[in-house]
């Protein structure tokens, strides 16, 4: 050839070349990729361990999960690929191969037999869905060779198993495994993969639960086209013939809801992770529901796990037993409501008093009617004890002393103590803290009580509560003297247990731990708080409304729930509760040895004593088959413990058995010396 025309030959195609080049540039950069709907994914709240706890709706509301290759089961890619596009990891977006026997099909029988999509054309369908036309095809093939030009072949995999349509609104390979066989896609059975690598092809003709016999026949044909191809043998493949196919959608992961509304609202990553136990979520979930059951159909229950040993990192977060119940307000997150916390601050009123050297655990404390000012509390019971050490009026939860303690210790004192270590009472505008916030006078949420119960697990350190497991541990703030925290831990370990539970130390493996219950003001709020060596737990029960419910306790109502979520817990027998170095029973200093030095304190009156049962001059018929009923003893007003006498002999337990028909006088004592006597007839 004339080296002239060589010249003139080259440069042409040069510049066709060049204008090729020009003018793919430019389309592309008129015609963008289609990204959006890749962009549109469902958020996901996770578990510590990536376990999904609870999935959102895109925008378009489709669940459509992000799925990377590394989440899916590697048999089920090789099945997707044999089946769908053997040639996938070699074309560039096109198949030459697939379109030219497309057309021979086509040509010979006058009628499509065979597609030639390729799985990047069918991700560019999935960004940019038409209606099924020749040109729609041709516009497919354009974006499919767009595509290979910008992404890997791992990145448009990924693309497709993210956007594969799976029946309803179930998109994506994570989606529909969750749905259809409850789990992560990361392990499937050869059947399972087969399902879920036939199912896009037509959704909504083989959506297994409306079409099971149709669903199975498409499965099995994958399998067939597997053993053909060397992706699992004959055998293999028949035995995976002989599984069923799922009947029934399942519901997608919905476990704390209340936490995934805040910690999900106006963020932008798909994923969030928290500190959550997904087992013990769910566990807890379980149980807060069949309490609210048994107390009511429009009771609430929350319930919060957090872990002192890991700073305090959240494992179970419950705030309502039903969110989409409206009897209940379920919607309403009961973990962060304020609510008054009944007496579930005595703890702390003691635990200050003696870090300030105010009080010991062996200081008298007189249990009896009392006025400070204008405020007279009662006992819950109506009752009162006498002298009682502070340790015993804390283990029993009395009114009367913890109001007394708080007095010399100062109700601002202890309100700025709580603040300074990041928890701050609730008070009604322009109003001080006064002595009333012994007994639940202001407002407290349930993640506050527990961060503050923790500090009787960490040595009187609060730490605020911890949701993001990747977050730096914030610092503690000091409470109580570590000795101190251990020593009010020690008294609430001996608590009274709720009715018909057994103590710990009578049962195998039962969790030993530290807790106390409040009552609100009307009945309104029931809490139970309690801390072992490792969690703190809390729980609340009410109306979320703040209707009362008369008679409905702390510790018959809360206090069961709070055994039942520690007996959730892995048990351990290292997560014991540190022992104090000095005895409980050591005897307090003698500045100490009454909390108001010997003297009446002023206003104090103690009820007059009387026989309530049975009354003077009464005539008790107990004879029953030649033997005598017992009769029990009670009085009202008067300072306990009380004595019994009967014709001056002493009684245990208040509890007179008879030995005999006659006079019996029966002589009771309380501990500020006054009497009270009945004579009766007993036939």
């Amino acid at each position: 050839m004339d080296p002239r025309r060589r010249y003139t030959t080259l440069l042409g195609l040069a510049l066709a070349v060049a204008a090729a080049a020009a003018a793919s540039w430019a389309l592309d950069a008129a015609f963008p990729l289609p990204t959006d709907r890749a962009g549109d994914v469902s958020r996901t709240l996770l578990a510590r361990d990536g376990a999904t706890l609870r999935v959102t709706l895109t925008r378009g509301h489709k669940v459509r999960l992000p799925a990377r290759v590394a989440d899916v089961d590697p048999r089920f890619l090789r099945m997707l690929t044999a089946y769908e596009d053997r040639r996938f990891a070699r074309h560039p977006g096109v198949d030459p191969l697939a379109v030219a026997r497309a057309l021979s099909q086509w040509a010979a029988s006058g009628k499509v037999v065979s597609g030639a999509s390729t799985l990047t054309m069918q991700v560019a369908r999935l960004l940019e869905p038409r209606p099924r036309t020749l040109r729609a095809k041709l516009l497919e093939m354009l974006r499919a060779l767009q595509l290979e030009a910008h992404l890997s072949k791992e990145e448009i995999l990924e693309l497709y198993l993210t956007l594969a349509p799976y029946g309803g609104n179930l998109e994506g390979i994570r989606a529909a495994s969750l749905a259809w066989l409850g789990k992560e896609p990361v392990r499937l059975t050869d059947a399972e993969a087969a399902l879920l690598v036939v199912l896009p092809q037509a959704p909504s003709l083989l959506r297994p639960d409306r079409h099971p016999e149709r669903a199975r026949v498409a499965r099995d044909k994958v399998l067939r086209r597997a053993a053909a191809h060397g992706v699992l043998t004959h055998r293999e493949a028949l035995l995976a013939m002989l599984d069923d196919v799922p009947h029934r959608r399942r519901a997608l992961p919905f476990h704390a809801p209340h936490l995934a509304d805040r910690l999900l609202a106006g963020g932008a990553e798909p994923a969030v992770r928290t500190t959550l136990d997904a087992s013990l979520q769910i566990r807890a979930e379980a149980l807060a529901a069949t309490h609210a059951d048994r107390a009511g159909p429009r009771a609430g229950v929350a319930v919060l796990v957090a872990d002192h040993e890991d700073a305090m990192a959240v494992r179970a977060w419950v705030g309502s037993p039903d969110y989409l119940s409206r009897p209940r307000l379920g919607a309403v997150d009961m973990v962060r409501a304020i609510r008054s916390p009944g007496s579930t601050l005595k703890p702390f009123v003691y635990g200050l008093a003696f870090d300030r050297a105010l009080a010991h655990p062996d200081t008298r404390v007189l249990d009896a009617f009392r006025r400070f000012g204008n405020y007279a509390p009662e006992n819950f019971d109506g009752r009162h004890r006498g002298a009682v050490n502070a340790a015993d009026a804390l283990r029993l939860s009395l009114n009367v002393p913890a109001v007394a303690v708080m007095e010399r210790l100062g109700p601002r004192r202890f309100a700025h103590a709580l603040a300074a270590a990041g928890v701050a009472l609730t008070l009604p505008p322009r109003e001080r803290p006064g002595l009333a916030v012994t007994l639940g006078g202001a407002g407290l949420a349930l993640e506050q009580l527990v961060t503050l119960y923790g500090a009787l697990g960490s040595d009187g350190r609060v730490r605020p509560l911890r949701l993001d497991p990747e977050a730096r541990a914030a610092g503690a703030a000091s409470l109580l003297d570590p000795d101190t925290a251990r020593t009010v831990a020690a008294i609430l370990k001996s608590a009274p247990l709720p009715r018909g539970l057994a103590p710990a130390q009578l049962l195998v493996d039962a969790p030993v731990f530290a807790a106390k219950t409040g009552t609100s003001f009307g009945f309104r709020d029931a809490w139970a708080l309690g801390v072992d060596g490792r969690y703190v737990v809390g729980v609340w029960m009410g109306r979320v409304d703040g209707t009362p419910r008369p008679g409905r306790l702390g510790r018959d109502d809360a206090l069961p729930l709070l055994h039942g979520v520690f007996g959730l817990l892995p048990p351990r027998p290292d997560r014991r509760l540190p022992e104090p170095a000095r005895p409980l029973l050591e005897p307090a200093p003698p500045g100490l040895r009454d909390l108001e030095h010997g003297a009446e304190p002023a206003g104090l009156r103690v009820a007059k004593l009387a026989l309530d049962f049975p009354p003077d001059g009464a005539t008790l018929k107990l004879s029953h088959r030649g033997r005598f009923r017992p009769v029990p003893l009670r009085t009202k007003g008067g300072a306990e413990p009380v004595r019994w006498l009967v014709n001056g002999r002493p009684v245990d337990n208040a509890i007179w058995r008879p030995d005999g028909p006659g006079a019996a006088t029966i002589t009771a004592l309380d501990t500020v010396g006054q009497a009270a006597r009945a004579t009766v007839w007993v036939e």
